[in-house]
């Protein structure tokens, strides 16, 4: 029976490891983007999915072998143009800060990733029909306007901190191409959603080798991450010969201890890498409690906690330091529409599973 109460505090769970692993790598020390965000996806989308997968379904390698090609090669595919929308998202922390860049890229993510499975497979038009799909519907569009509500505080953040404030805190800020890059990042983003409703079958033949409903979607992140995997493998390899960052590997970075910099360096990505997947391990989790008539609400969910939780770490890190009323209370109205948001959501699947 399905329990939407516990899946939205999943779904949060999801949304508080997506919105902290990248704190870690703020610690690194010495290395490239490209080094250290390598480092972490071989955790994130190799390591910690099969791990994670052996550990909590059964007979995973036999699921794997029967799923259908043509199911496997859908999810690898959107993986790996989810991996673009994964490497831009690098550029966009870089040049909006934490919390204005995921505000901004996940609000193209959520919009994408949530209506887009529905109108595909022909179901808009049943959730006007009824009450809880339009309750369920408003909680999306709430979750808009709560994205609405980041941009405008990024936008009134620009316009009262001077040049010189804005970069103490995010030193390659920039409105302009952050926007842009967050745009596509966003949009890209969106087919981990696509992915992972194309591993319908894959859940299927995984519940019938007799995995636990809870952990049934756990291989699925298997084939999709490893089409992320493959797209972030190869730019961090181009990076790595453009900028001759190969020996970061290896080599300690200049003015570090000798051993603890370069192990500390690995330990800190392996934790934001791990911190990364625990978000899909959270999300696959509070997916099933949502009920199958309205699972796709599951990604509107996972993107409003990323952004609630996101925003707070932003306030954490001064992000929002020196900023005036009107901003500060934006900031605030950003977090209690999309709290809100996932309020509603939450009870529209509630509503249908009575």
């Amino acid at each position: 029976m399905p329990n939407p109460i516990l899946g939205v505090f999943l779904h949060w769970l999801g949304g508080l490891a997506s919105a902290s692993f990248y704190v870690p790598y703020r610690k690194v020390k010495g290395w490239s983007w490209e080094t250290y965000w390598l480092v972490g996806g071989v955790v994130s989308w190799i390591v910690a999915p099969w791990l994670m997968a052996a550990i909590f379904s059964r007979d995973l390698l036999t699921v794997l072998h029967q799923a259908p090609p043509s199911v496997l090669g859908w999810c690898v595919l959107f993986g790996l143009l989810w991996g673009f929308g994964g490497l831009t998202f690098g550029l966009t922390m870089r040049y909006l800060g934490l919390s204005l860049g995921m505000a901004v890229a996940l609000g193209y993510t959520a919009v994408f990733g949530t209506l887009m499975p529905p109108i595909f497979h022909g179901q808009f038009r049943n959730l006007l029909e009824q009450r809880s799909g339009i309750v369920i519907l408003s909680g999306v569009g709430v979750c808009v306007l709560g994205i609405v509500f980041a941009g405008m505080a990024g936008v009134s953040k620009e316009r009262e901190l001077s040049v010189e404030q804005q970069k103490a805190d995010i030193p390659e800020f920039n409105l302009r191409l952050g926007l842009v890059v967050a745009t596509f990042c966003g949009i890209m983003s969106a087919c981990f959603a696509f992915g992972l409703d194309a591993g319908g079958p894959i859940k299927a033949l995984s519940l019938a080798h007799g995995t636990s409903v809870m952990f049934q979607g756990l291989p699925v992140l298997i084939v999709v991450l490893t089409g992320g995997f493959t797209t972030n493998f190869v730019w961090c390899m181009i990076l790595s010969f453009r900028n001759r960052s190969f020996g970061e590997y290896l080599r300690i970075p200049r003015g570090q201890p000798a051993t603890a910099s370069q192990l500390g360096n690995y330990i800190l990505s392996a934790v934001a890498g791990f911190t990364w997947y625990l978000q899909f391990f959270f999300y696959s989790m509070g997916e099933t409690q949502m009920g199958k008539k309205y699972g796709f609400s599951s990604w509107t969910l996972h993107m409003a906690s990323i952004i609630i939780f996101s925003t707070l770490w932003g306030i954490a890190l001064h992000e929002w330091r020196g900023v005036g009323r009107r901003t500060k209370i934006l900031v605030f109205m950003t977090l209690l529409v999309l709290v809100s948001s996932t309020a509603i959501v939450g009870y529209g699947n509630l509503l249908s599973t009575r």
